[in-house]
């Protein structure tokens, strides 16, 4: 069964149709985000003419979602032609007295504001007027764009390696908008009957590979009747492991109930080299310490507000990208359920090591393109509630990408650290780490009608990224940015 990959036919994947009819529930808005601090504010004339040549070269920026008639196939990308550059590039100035509470605030503003779903789906926001002389930018994208790893590859069109570069090549003639930016006669819409008719198409011919797929198995059973046993098992591993991957159950926090658009925005950040030692030490990796913490922090909260849980379901992304593409979605969502009890460090560390290894290991993760192309055929209102289903059994979500371990600048401002700000998707909260320069910086965004004291929350993971740094021999844990 196919994974998710980048998808690049003109349509959404199946699985990236179904993150866009989710939306309809503002609270599974799959948009994400990056907040990144410069050491001065970005050159507004030097950022705008290397975006002019990033929505040439990456064309789902300048790309609009066209819904097929009556849902017969994906939604299309087209190009947009009212599409202006300046209605994505948003300046704001905080006065020059803004310190970080105040920025954070504004990412948790910004990040509750939907996209206008009859435009190019990404708004990058520069700040301007930090009292210490700092600047910043919320570089916000749609999840049916791109992915966190596919985000990383696309911010490589506006990204330099030195502070003042040499001007970049002109982009290729033809290869983008005409001069006017208005589009060409070739994005004029297309008739009903005829956007209809192709979306029968794409249907059929996807219909057509499936059964072809599966006529080809019958007749290779036929030839090989002793393959039949050994192909029937493998097929209901994957129903069963799909199975474990979307069970509809109760949230199990006694705590974490209510869901809102409200929301709070919290950062912190770990030295890398130190995490690495301590996970190594522990017998598990960097994910397995992430996770960990964000388990141990769950349960202390609970424990202090005295509603203790044994364990609560977390959603993760694995990455499936084996490509070098920067558009398109190349994961699939597992969820699993991680200790949440009182317990040392080390024998925590241990669990969730041994949890994470049953969820790569389950043969479901390559089987999310076709559930979502099944989920898709149903009505958009059974498609939502089936989302809402899913989203109410997981209490919160966490997400590891990697950026660059070296420095970086954007329209001549160094780069100082970058916090990922990801989807909540109807939980309690998410947190993203992102490792940039030797930094793991760490993004918590809350549903502030879960967790009533998400400050508390930032603490509590701290103090358990604190005690997992000790348990695995680093005595003298750094959480200040050296800049």
């Amino acid at each position: 069964m196919a994974a998710v990959t980048p998808h690049d036919d003109g349509r959404m994947s199946e699985f990236e149709a179904l993150m866009w009819e989710l939306e309809r529930d503002p609270q599974l808005s799959s948009a994400f985000a990056n907040l990144t601090v410069f050491d001065r504010p970005v050159d507004r004339k030097k950022f705008r003419a290397r975006m002019e040549r990033a929505v040439v070269a990456v064309p789902r920026l300048r790309q609009k979602v066209v819904p097929s008639p009556a849902r017969l196939a994906p939604p299309e990308w087209r190009d947009d032609p009212l599409f202006d550059l300046d209605h994505h590039l948003r300046w704001v100035d905080l006065g020059g007295t803004a310190d970080m509470d105040d920025l954070l605030h504004l990412v948790a503003t910004l990040s509750r504001q939907p996209f206008d779903r009859t435009r190019p789906l990404w708004e990058f926001v520069v700040v301007e007027g930090l009292s210490d002389g700092r600047g910043a930018m919320v570089q916000r994208l749609h999840h049916t764009i791109t992915d966190g790893e596919g985000g990383i590859r696309l911010s490589v069109q506006f990204l330099d390696f030195e502070r003042d570069p040499a001007p970049p090549a002109e982009p290729a003639a033809g290869s983008g908008q005409p001069a006017d930016g208005n589009g060409s006669a070739g994005d004029e819409p297309q008739g009903w009957w005829t956007r209809t008719a192709d979306a029968l198409h794409h249907t059929v011919r996807e219909r057509a590979g499936q059964a072809l797929a599966a006529t080809s198995a019958i007749t290779n059973a036929a030839v090989h009747p002793d393959q039949l046993h050994q192909r029937s098992a493998e097929l209901t591993g994957v129903a069963r492991s799909a199975l474990r991957q979307v069970k509809v159950d109760q949230r199990h926090s006694p705590l974490w109930t209510e869901r809102s658009l409200g929301r709070w925005f919290g950062v912190s950040q770990l030295r890398l080299d130190e995490v690495k030692d301590a996970a190594r030490a522990l017998g598990g990796s960097v994910n397995d310490f992430f996770i960990a913490g964000a388990a141990a922090a769950s349960g202390r909260y609970h424990e202090r507000a005295g509603r203790p849980v044994e364990t609560l379901r977390v959603s993760m992304p694995v990455s499936t990208r084996h490509d070098r593409s920067a558009g398109g979605n190349a994961f699939s969502p597992t969820q699993s359920l991680v200790p949440t009890s009182e317990m040392d460090p080390t024998e925590r560390f241990r669990l969730v090591h041994e949890v994470l290894a049953a969820v790569k290991a389950e043969k479901a993760i390559g089987a999310v393109q076709d559930a979502a192309g099944v989920v898709n055929l149903l009505p958009s209102l059974v498609v939502v509630r089936t989302g809402q289903r899913l989203a109410g059994s997981v209490d919160f979500v966490c997400s590891n990408v990697k950026a660059a371990p070296f420095d970086l600048f954007i329209g001549g401002a160094f780069m100082q650290a970058n916090y990922p700000i990801g989807p909540i998707a109807g939980t309690a909260f998410n947190l993203t780490t992102m490792s940039y320069r030797g930094w793991m910086f760490l993004g918590l965004v809350v549903d502030t009608a879960a967790v009533g004291e998400p400050h508390a929350l930032l603490d509590d993971l701290e103090r358990a990224y604190a005690e997992l740094l000790h348990a695995g021999g680093v005595t003298s844990p750094h959480f200040e940015l050296d800049v």
